[in-house]
Order: C-alpha cells, then structure tokens, then sequence
C-alpha cells in the first residue's frame, strides 16, 4: 500500500496524510487519528517506521481548540500564533524534547480533549488558551496533566499560566498619545471578546484617564480581529459617524494589529491618510506591522519569551514533579513607527 491508496481511502489528500505522520499542525485531530488508524490497520510503514508514535521519547504536544473568532483553523498560518510555534519548536529542541500538534474544533470540545487526555501522546501538553474562557480552561486541567497554559490567564485556577502583560501594553500606547499631543482619541475593538482585549481596553482607558481624557462612545467601534484587509463593516460604521456631522479623532487605538492594519486600509479607501489624518496605533508587532505602509506603530509582544518560558516550565514539571500553580506576565514594550505622529 503506498500514501496515495491511504489518502483514498481516508478521503483526504496525499499532503494531509503526510502531515498526520509527521505530527505537524494543519489537520484536525479527528482527521489525524482517522489516518493512523487506517495505516496501521494496512500494515503501512512510512519511511521503515511505524505512524504510530516513539513513546519513548521525549515531546510536548501543543494543544489549540480552533473557532472561526480568534484561533482559526489555519491558526498556524496566523502570524502572532506562526511566531509562537517557531519558538516553542525552537525551545523543545534545545531542551531534546520534539513538538507534537494537536488541533480540535470547538465544536467537538467535550469529546476530543476526552481523545487527547486518553491518548496521552506525550509527557507534558502547552494549551494555546487565547480564546479560552475560565470553565473551558478548567474543565481540560482537570483531565490533562501536566499543563502550561499560554496566551491568556485566569487567576483563581491553580495552573501553570503564561501570558502578555496587556495592561501595560495598551497603558503605554494611550500614554504614548495622550504625550505627543491627541485630545481626540477613538477605540477599535474586536468584536469577538476575550481575556486578553479585555485588559488592553483597561490599561489604554487607564493610561488616557491619567492625563485628562476620555473616549466618546460615539469614538468606539467594533471589527472582526482576524481580517487584515479594509472591512465593509468598519467603512460603514465610519461613514454613518461622519454623516452625523462628526469629524474624525485624530488617533485610534486598536486592540490587535490585524485591526490596525484593517482599520488603515479601510481609513485609506474613505480618503484618510494615516498619520497625517488619523494615527493609527495597534498591539502584538506581528511581521506584517513593517510591511505595510505606513509602517504600523505598535506594542511589542516578547512572544521568544513567553514561549520558551512556557516550555521551560512545562518540562521543570514533567522532570521536577512540580504541581504548584505559576502564574507568569511577560511585559512588553512600545515601538513607535510611521503610522502616528505627533499632532
């Protein structure tokens, strides 16, 4: 039997089997196990080995629970988690353990981490928990250990937690504005909520507080995170701003750069010019903050750190038996590029 008759008989294609012996990220877990099975159960060897794992060797799986909000299915084509798995592969192997993936649909929570806490693949799983609310958290600690949860935290569950200090983050964009000289400062948030957004509007409303300033609601507007061209929905929540008589802020805030670099877009296409117009200021400093243009000024998310400190603390458990909880905030640092200037 060769990959292709596999393939045909899964009903996928010939590079979804080979990414299901190679453990790498881009196929569902259901998928994944599907291929497995039908290999083994064909006598199927790829390359002289076995496509079943090496439970002797030593790995980490890392874990995501895919939505169509925030970590999508193709979540490794998404910049800020691409950044994130680049290093956490790069720390596994400085420490000789490999990285195993794992991908669920929300849709099937319940029954797939029941799967993966069963199969027990590797010594120690890191949770993407961006997206992740408090009960879901809890619910797959309670059945998978030992855990590092990265991307997000919630304070009274007694688990391993590494995450951005967003507070800080968001206080030094706003504080940034409210210094080079913005009275007029508007707000884009996601229209999907989630832990992380949720601090970044408390330090940015925080920061502009400390100086003097408020944020009009008729200056907030909501977009989808994930969309990194112009968005219908925002150049419609402008025009109907505009209509109204108002005029523009002078500086926005955006929750992520994705927003950001949405929001220029959209700005450009009504006839703004970013920063002349409006300042545009996002959050993460993704690789494509410096490939738009203006290149977007932004908070700079230490994602090396925070993925090497997770690693580091899942294996000190796994070799360690380590079982208190560790709650870790990587701070982060404002860098100002061409898309806000002084007003």
């Amino acid at each position: 039997m060769k990959m292709e008759d596999i393939a045909k008989i899964a009903g996928v294609s010939k590079s979804a089997v080979s990414l299901a012996f190679s453990g790498k990220p881009g196929i569902s877990l259901e998928t994944r196990e599907r291929i497995l099975q039908i290999a083994q159960e064909s006598g199927y060897l790829p390359k002289g080995k076995s496509p079943t794992l090496d439970h002797t060797a030593k790995s980490l799986t890392f874990l995501v629970i895919a939505n169509s909000g925030i970590v999508l299915e193709q979540y490794y084509q998404q910049p800020f988690f691409r950044e994130l798995i680049h290093f956490i592969e790069e720390r596994c192997r400085a420490k000789g353990y490999s990285l195993l993936f794992s991908s669920i649909d929300m849709e099937f929570f319940d029954r797939d981490i029941r799967m993966v806490a069963e199969e027990k693949k590797s010594n120690g799983v890191v949770l993407l928990g961006t997206n992740l609310d408090r009960e879901q958290i809890a619910d797959i600690a309670g059945k998978i250990q030992p855990l590092v949860v990265l991307d997000t935290c919630f304070d009274t569950l007694p688990i391993h937690f590494v995450e951005i200090n967003n507070f800080m983050g968001a206080y030094q964009a706003g504080n940034h504005l409210c210094k080079i000289g913005h009275n007029d400062i508007g707000y884009i948030e996601s229209n999907v909520r989630i832990h992380n957004f949720e601090e970044r509007k408390r330090g940015f409303t925080a920061a502009i507080h400390e100086h003097g300033r408020e944020i009009p609601d008729t200056h907030r507007f909501s977009v989808a995170p994930t969309i990194l061209s112009s968005q219908d929905s925002l150049k419609a929540q402008l025009e109907a701003f505009l209509k109204k008589g108002n005029r523009l802020p002078t500086a926005v805030f955006c929750e992520c750069d994705y927003i950001a670099i949405s929001a220029m877009k959209t700005l450009q296409e009504l006839g703004y010019r970013v920063p002349d117009d409006v300042s545009v200021i996002g959050f993460d400093n993704i690789t494509e903050a410096v490939i738009v243009s203006p290149e977007l000024t932004t908070v700079h998310v230490e994602k090396q750190r925070m993925a090497y400190l997770a690693v580091d603390l899942l294996i000190e458990s796994i070799e360690l038996e380590q079982s208190a909880g560790t709650k870790i905030r990587v701070d982060t640092h404002f860098i100002e590029r061409q898309s806000s200037r002084v007003k």
